[in-house]
């Protein structure tokens, strides 16, 4: 089973050496058969120059610039749309997410021949490292809203870092969110769908370089339209969207 790392890159020339051979030598020593796909989000700095140098040393690193529309969202699903593995996970370009992390949530999938594979932080074996405190704070509320309005014990659906299988990947489309807020829209649409997912605790590390581009005052009404369009469908589509068994 062939594993494909979906990477949305703005502005990530720093970050994106250490990540990506990391990554490539973190699943080549676990002998997973895999690509690493990486959406350059029509970077201004020297982004799609490291690529190619690193394009030479990685050999199962792909990747193409997305012209637009761009943002999060947007560089996420265009690597969704064209990924060749039989899973797809979500990574973040500044190495915050752990490639060990990785090599379970693939495991954990194959084991259980689960549909998802979702990250949690905040449970035990989990761990952040330098979370910024009032993020951390907004994210606690966030996920408690989540939480109470679906009923969930899971705690962290906010959390980017997941991995789904192709045809999981393919009953969530059309995907809605041009921004972070896909973050919460994958996650809740195969749980309202009827896919079957594991849960699994990660670690969160903040970067090293450059800033973050989840910017917190732009997105609140963003997450809440993500979150009430999957309550009214599962309040209201009748499980027109199901999952086929």
């Amino acid at each position: 089973m062939k594993l494909s790392v979906v990477i949305p890159a703005y502005n990530e020339e720093e970050s994106l050496p250490e990540t990506l051979t990391t990554l490539y030598a973190t699943l080549s020593r676990e002998k997973i058969d895999h690509e690493i796909f990486v959406t350059n989000d029509n970077s201004k700095d020297n982004t799609l120059q490291v690529l190619q140098v690193l394009q030479q040393q990685i050999p199962t690193l792909v990747f193409e610039t997305n012209q637009g529309p761009n943002g999060f969202g947007y560089a996420v699903r265009y690597g969704l749309e064209r990924f060749s593995g039989d899973y797809v996970a979500v990574m973040m370009a500044d190495l915050s997410d752990d490639p060990e992390d990785l090599v379970k949530f693939y495991r954990k999938a194959l084991e259980g021949d689960y549909d998802c594979v979702f990250g949690t932080r905040w449970s035990d074996g989990g761990k952040v490292i330098d979370y910024p405190a009032l993020k951390r704070r907004i994210n606690r509320l966030a996920n408690f809203i989540v939480k109470v309005v679906f009923r969930l014990k899971y705690n962290d659906c906010t959390n980017a870092f997941k991995l789904y299988k192709r045809e999981t990947m393919e009953g969530l489309k059309p995907f809605l969110s041009p921004h972070f807020n896909l973050t919460l829209e994958l996650p809740l649409k195969a749980i309202v769908r009827g896919y079957s997912y594991a849960i699994v605790p990660n670690s969160w590390t903040n970067r090293k370089y450059g800033e973050s581009k989840l910017k917190i005052k732009e997105m609140g009404s963003r997450y809440f339209f993500i979150l009430m369009y999957c309550w009214i469908e599962k309040q209201f589509a009748r499980g027109d969207f199901k999952k086929k068994s």
